[in-house]
């Protein structure tokens, strides 16, 4: 099992990647492995990978600098900013101007084709903005979010330092692979640790 995953298994356990809260929504039921003792959900690792996969090939069929990443979670700060560093995508690190993606005469404007946020709950109104003009949306899910103005969910603990930056550094890597700019088992020239908020 191992062999097939991004990354080796007790990685994706080290960054606490499947660590989700004491709420679950019926919308992420489905991506849910089992309870703890302590009342936490655990999210389906094997899941998150495979999931991971297939967003970056989705992403693989977009002009990246069309792509747009949002975070308004400080942990999400740091991974946003350097995975659209490498990507040649746009990002908004920190808080969503209202009417970034639907008001022109706003001094941020942006068109982007596609967005991918952190958190629904955090980033709603970039998600809410979204959904008004019709981009699909990308978005890292943990066990309470909730799925409405959702096109794809990468079902993940979308809170945590290493968790964040875990997939946001498998996410550009694999971006990257499928749009051949490193080879297919190629790495990047950073490291995850880069990827991680101070």
């Amino acid at each position: 099992m191992t062999d097939e995953m991004l990354v080796p298994l007790d990685q994706y356990l080290a960054s606490g990647i499947h660590i989700g809260t004491q709420q679950k929504t019926k919308d992420m039921e489905k991506y849910i492995y089992r309870v703890r003792q302590d009342g936490l959900y655990v999210l389906d690792i094997k899941t998150t990978d495979t999931r991971l996969r297939s967003v970056a090939n989705f992403l693989a069929n977009y002009d990246l600098t069309k792509i747009l990443v949002v975070s308004t979670r400080v942990y999400g700060h740091k991974p946003v900013k350097l995975f659209s560093q490498y990507t040649n995508c746009n990002a908004v690190a920190g808080r969503f101007i209202p009417g970034m993606l639907t008001n022109p005469n706003n001094n941020d404007f942006m068109e982007p084709e596609l967005l991918i946020i952190t958190d629904p709950r955090a980033d709603y109104q970039a998600l809410k903005e979204a959904s008004n003009i019709g981009i699909p949306t990308i978005a890292l899910c943990d066990s309470e979010n909730m799925l409405s103005n959702v096109d794809i969910a990468l079902p993940t603990n979308n809170k945590g330092r290493k968790a964040l930056s875990l997939i946001y550094y498998l996410l550009a890597r694999e971006v990257l692979r499928k749009k051949g700019m490193i080879p297919e088992d190629g790495d990047i020239d950073f490291g995850i640790e880069e990827f991680k908020q101070s």
